[in-house]
């Protein structure tokens, strides 16, 4: 059985990864965000059983010394962990700067050190801004279109020459676009329908028109594991892409059909991203993915929107949002 280091365990993507991770056998360490109510995220939600198995480290991977005491003993790390949400990077880039491009210089650096086996950087699709053709393969150009999707490219290339001027084993895995549960609640979707739910005719959104390819959460972290398990991705950056892409505005229209057709759009502007940071088209290859390893999307989009647990996700993420700070409580 490996040992497994996921770093923003806490999180969306990366409780999920830790779930699927426990499940086909790994030794996982977790990695959360150090905070004084001694809360772990989104794995404070997870079953007792589950919880049991899993070693938590609770540091902060901008501190070079924790993240290599974290890493001692790891086959492989899984690094996860980030700033992501593109509005506050306009206003707070320093932030971005430390945690995204500093945490993984610390994860890199670490790993030298430690000589761990494997480790898979996350990067994301909004590296590559608008797209100059689809479907975007690795090869497309990058852009830098918001403070974060600068820092993620800043992150990605030192990964790059860590692989290139060591020959460090990395990965870059870059998922595009994932919705599921526990995603937060400042995303798109999760927007929509907590709207919807709070019983508003008028759901309020930024710009319609840009297009995504959106991933479901198991889908995307079958892809981590996948490249993980490959002995063909070392040096490669990667894509986990469906190759399908929705409009914002007609995403919105299947969630209102679904839950209150009565509901009907407003464009708010305070939603709206600088016109030439949005970032307007992002349909993903997954070519590479899946002539490197055996994945293969499993949940088509409209599986995952249809199965109605997009409702309960909202409730859930609203309910664990309220209640997370009794946490503590009711662990004593």
């Amino acid at each position: 059985m490996k040992k497994v280091l996921v770093t923003g365990a806490d999180g969306f993507i990366g409780s999920h990864l830790t779930e699927n991770l426990l499940e086909k056998g790994y030794d996982v360490k977790a990695f959360t965000m150090y905070n004084s109510f001694n809360t772990w995220g989104w794995l404070d939600s997870l079953p007792k059983e589950k919880l049991e198995q899993i070693e938590i480290f609770c540091g902060d991977v901008r501190d070079p010394n924790g993240v290599r005491e974290a890493m001692k003993g790891v086959d492989a790390v899984f690094h996860l962990a980030a700033l992501i949400a593109i509005p506050f990077s306009y206003h707070s880039p320093d932030s971005y700067v430390d945690t995204n491009i500093k945490g993984t210089l610390n994860i890199l650096q670490a790993a030298r050190e430690l000589e761990t086996e494997k480790i898979l950087i996350t990067s994301t699709s909004e590296v590559y801004g608008t797209a100059q053709y689809v479907p975007i393969d690795e090869k497309h150009p990058f852009q830098g279109q918001s403070p974060y999707s600068a820092t993620k490219i800043g992150a990605d290339r030192l990964a790059e020459s860590f692989y290139r001027s060591f020959q460090l084993p990395v990965s870059i895995v870059r998922p595009f676009n994932t919705y599921g549960p526990r995603q937060s609640a400042r995303a798109v979707i999760p927007t929509i329908i907590t709207q919807l739910l709070a019983g508003r005719e008028e759901i309020k959104l930024g710009s319609l028109t840009p297009t995504r390819d959106f991933n479901y959460v198991k889908d995307t972290t079958a892809g981590f594991i996948a490249i993980a398990e490959s002995e063909q991705t070392i040096g490669e950056e990667i894509n986990i892409a469906t190759q399908r892409e929705i409009s914002i505005g007609e995403l919105a229209e299947e969630i209102i059909n679904q839950i209150n057709p009565g509901a009907h759009i407003v464009c708010d502007e305070e939603r709206l991203r600088p016109e030439k940071s949005e970032v307007n088209r992002l349909l993903g290859s997954n070519e590479k993915i899946r002539r490197l390893t055996k994945w293969e999307p499993q949940y088509t989009f409209e599986q995952g929107i249809a199965s109605g647990s997009a409702i309960i996700w909202s409730l859930i993420n609203m309910i664990f949002t309220m209640f997370s700070c009794m946490i503590e409580e009711l662990r004593g």
